[in-house]
């Protein structure tokens, strides 16, 4: 579908071919005629137009014969014409060969040596720039000038080159010309020093529009936006207009710190000033809107726009591909295409995000393999990143692992996307893993990315106290009130069982955005704390904080959980008031909530009423509410839609298996079990973890390999007789094989989670609370079981499910039996 072919770019070549070759005829007989007459040299040269042969070498071979013209014709005596071969060979990237025509100048000035210096910094060659100005101060009889400093600071790449510099600056008397000046605040405000370049920009006598834009740039690079807003309120109220630059620099910050107000003054601004037609103008208000969601307007200012470039195109796909709406997006980008555009590195990162999110897998590896062939892989390790993250959202995390091999320097954002990858599949032991690899990487900073995508990897496996430690570190470096940290820590908290500790740090982080109280919300409803959570809700109107598509959601889930299904109905309700429509997630949650309730035709009913079409998130919720129900008929009726959508996904055989299992039809449990072979697909096997002395152990069912085997059984084998003795009876309809009574009841007993809290009780001190993770819904039989072993062993024993936390304490659990 993405046709990344290669454009023309010959399309108006024939109207240059003949002065082309006009030029190149010249050449040649420049570098190959033996033998000039002065007269016909001097004829030659009256004729010769060397502006146009300036102009037109667009290729290192072509500035090479008009470096032997100017040479045979004298012309390179002069110092005018020498510099400007010299910045023609840096131009066309090649700074050798300006080095070299420099060192031939056999009367350089000040200018000569600036222009060799500005050639170095053009190219990215900065420690040759700040040699060469020294060369300029202590080899030369010259002395810098204004015009020599810009570039030099630019070249500085440690401070303690930039205050040499600046030291040579206050010698030379130029602190206090406006080009240096802004100068100076560029480079101190770029090694995040924004108080003295404040303090630069303060004592200036007289500043002008470059001084104002450096301060307001400097202040943002360095996450000051509010500083950078008052910044423009000094320089409106000194009388000064702002230029393209300052529009272009402050619209993000408008963006960024949610200030729609400002934002379409500022749009007003560039309407009454003519700005709109300044192209990185209208690029920057593309961007701008995009942020705040305003897709329209963002189409409007890129339908307005007289000329576009590649910056353009980018800017309207990435608006609508970061707004979740990928076909929207992927249409722009074939319209750039048949406008003769080549796609860029910045193109394909948004390619890539879309295949992502349209589930693609097909034009996935198109993307991939285009940008194989360019090779950017090896060249930018943005677009490598990119990549990693779209194989991951599509749940091929062992491509995205290849890709991150592969990158030949990796940055911060490669771990941190590979541990999210790991984790938002399901393989958080895969992504802890990656996490230790990462610390154990010197060069590599931890950042605020990092500790989020960690810590949900510990969330996952309910790694409570390696949590703890990360913690720890955050309150010393004091990031743990950062919002999405903070968040982060909250979820952690809840999902291995502490909500107590989620509420404090709920409580300690801003709270003017949606997202903490999301999470709490979300954690209170996953423990069957529904009235709570639809407390805080009220509480976060209260506040005026305006619910998002995640709320809805936390909300819904939480009425599930708790079977508040009048109250789930209201909300469903509510968020399109919101202006808020339901997406297949929402759907989804509606269908669990009224099955779970034993409102299966509702449900079924639900479903038909729909205007999106279902999709296999919808079916499996029905399904799952079918087996809890044992509902066989609507249960065949909904797995039969689900394997139409979604064949591949080895849980809905097993649920309908289960179905068959629980009213003992093992013909349907075979055949549904035969079907799942012949597609090549295997069961998910059940596990349960716990955290013991900062180790997690994980147990699967019938694990015989533990070291601690032989003392885990004895431990069942005395608490089921006690359980037996207090009148509990194995529940077999949950053992899914058809086998005798007694390996029933030895299946029951080695489920992952017995063995797991067995091993907890005989590993911990005597009445203390063991934490269990299981990655799968707990069965009925080791519901009731763990009720028992409560009351027996006077623990607390929480589980946390693939659903949700069951609090078990003197032989009740929180759930009340609804799960």
């Amino acid at each position: 579908m993405f046709r990344l072919a290669p454009t023309c770019k010959g399309r108006n070549i024939s109207k240059f071919l003949p002065l082309l070759r006009r030029h190149y005829q010249l050449f040649s007989a420049a570098t190959s005629s033996p033998h000039f007459s002065s007269y016909g040299l001097e004829n030659q040269n009256e004729e010769i137009d060397f502006n146009s042969l300036f102009d037109s070498c667009t290729k290192t071979l072509l500035a090479k014969r008009l470096h032997a013209l100017l040479v045979v014709s004298g012309k390179i005596q002069s110092n005018f014409i020498s510099i400007r071969l010299v910045n023609l060979y840096a131009s066309l990237g090649d700074v050798s060969l300006s080095r070299g025509t420099f060192d031939q100048i056999q009367r350089k000035d000040v200018y000569t040596w600036n222009s060799m210096i500005s050639a170095y910094v053009r190219n990215g060659h900065f420690r040759e720039a700040i040699d060469c100005f020294y060369q300029l101060l202590l080899v030369t009889k010259f002395q810098a000038d204004f015009y020599t400093f810009p570039p030099v600071l630019k070249a500085c790449q440690t401070l303690v080159d930039g205050r040499k510099i600046h030291c040579w600056v206050f010698k030379l008397g130029f602190q206090w010309d406006v080009f240096v000046a802004a100068s100076l605040i560029h480079m101190y405000s770029r090694f995040g020093f924004v108080g003295i370049a404040r303090s630069l920009f303060d004592d200036m006598p007289f500043r002008d529009m470059g001084s104002w834009n450096a301060m307001i740039s400097g202040l943002i690079q360095n996450g000051n936006a509010a500083q950078a807003l008052d910044v423009l309120d000094e320089m409106r109220l000194e009388g000064i207009n702002m230029d393209s630059v300052t529009v272009a620099s402050i619209l993000p910050v408008c963006a960024q710190l949610g200030d729609i107000s400002t934002a379409t003054l500022i749009h007003l601004y560039v309407i009454k000033h003519g700005l709109e037609f300044e192209l990185f103008v209208s690029n920057a208000l593309i961007n701008m809107y995009a942020k705040f969601g305003n897709l329209g307007d963002a189409q409007k200012v890129f339908q307005q726009m007289f000329l576009r470039d590649v910056v353009s195109w980018n800017s309207i796909i990435a608006a609508y591909e970061q707004n979740d709406d990928p076909v929207t997006a992927r249409g722009f980008f074939f319209k750039m295409q048949l406008n003769g555009l080549e796609p860029d590195l910045l193109t394909l990162v948004s390619l890539a995000s879309i295949a992502a999110q349209s589930r693609d897998y097909k034009n996935s590896r198109s993307v991939h393999g285009f940008i194989m062939r360019r090779g950017w892989l090896m060249e930018a390790v943005v677009i490598g990143n990119a990549v990693m993250d779209m194989y991951a959202k599509l749940g091929v995390i062992d491509s995205a692992h290849k890709v991150f091999n592969l990158i030949p320097v990796k940055d911060v954002v490669s771990w941190n996307t590979l541990i999210s990858g790991y984790t938002q599949n399901g393989l958080a032991s895969e992504a802890i893993e990656v996490y230790r690899m990462m610390e154990e990487c010197r060069e590599i900073k931890l950042n605020q990315g990092t500790w989020v995508s960690i810590l949900a990897a510990y969330a996952h496996v309910g790694a409570l106290q390696q949590g703890m430690r990360i913690h720890g570190h955050l309150i010393k470096t004091n990031l743990h009130l950062d919002v999405f940290v903070g968040t982060c820590l909250i979820d952690l908290y809840g999902k291995c069982g502490r909500l107590v500790d989620a509420m404090c740090l709920f409580y300690q982080v801003p709270r003017e955005s949606s997202v903490p109280w999301n999470a709490i919300i979300s954690c209170h409803g996953i423990h069957g704390h529904g009235e709570k959570a639809l407390k805080l809700f009220r509480e976060m109107q209260d506040e005026g904080v305006k619910p998002d598509h995640v709320t809805f959601i936390s909300l819904l889930s939480a009425c599930s959980h708790s079977g508040l299904v009048d109250e789930g109905k209201w909300f469903f309700h509510l968020m399109q008031e919101y202006g808020i429509k339901p997406s297949l997630k929402h759907y989804g949650c509606m269908v669990d909530l009224l099955g779970r309730a034993g409102f299966l035709e509702m449900a079924y009913d639900f479903i038909k009423d729909m205007p999106l079409h279902p999709d296999a998130s919808i079916w499996g919720a029905l399904l799952g509410a079918c087996r809890i129900h044992g509902n066989i008929e609507l249960g065949k009726f909904a797995s039969d839609r689900l394997f139409e959508v979604d064949s591949e996904n080895v849980g809905y055989y097993v649920l309908l298996s289960n179905i068959y299992a629980n009213v003992g039809k093992w013909e349907g449990v075979d055949k549904v079990r035969s079907l799942a072979r012949e597609r090549g697909l295997k069961k998910t096997p059940g596990w349960s973890s716990i955290e013991v002395n900062r180790r997690v152990d994980i147990f699967y069912t019938g694990n015989q390999s533990h070291p601690k085997c032989k003392e885990i059984y004895a431990e069942l084998r005395i608490l089921t007789a006690k359980m037996k003795s207090l009148g509990y009876i194995p529940d077999y309809s949950f053992v899914l094989q058809d086998v005798e009574e007694d390996e029933k009841e030895h299946i029951l007993t080695s489920h992952s989670e017995r063995l797991a809290i067995a091993f907890g009780i005989i590993s911990t001190p005597p009445k203390s609370a063991i934490r269990i993770f299981k990655n799968l819904r707990v069965c009925g039989d080791c519901h009731n079981a763990t009720k028992f072993i409560s009351r027996i062993t006077e623990r607390e024993i929480v589980v946390r499910d693939s659903k949700r936390f069951h609090h078990f304490k003197n032989g009740i659990c929180s759930c009340g039996d609804y799960w």
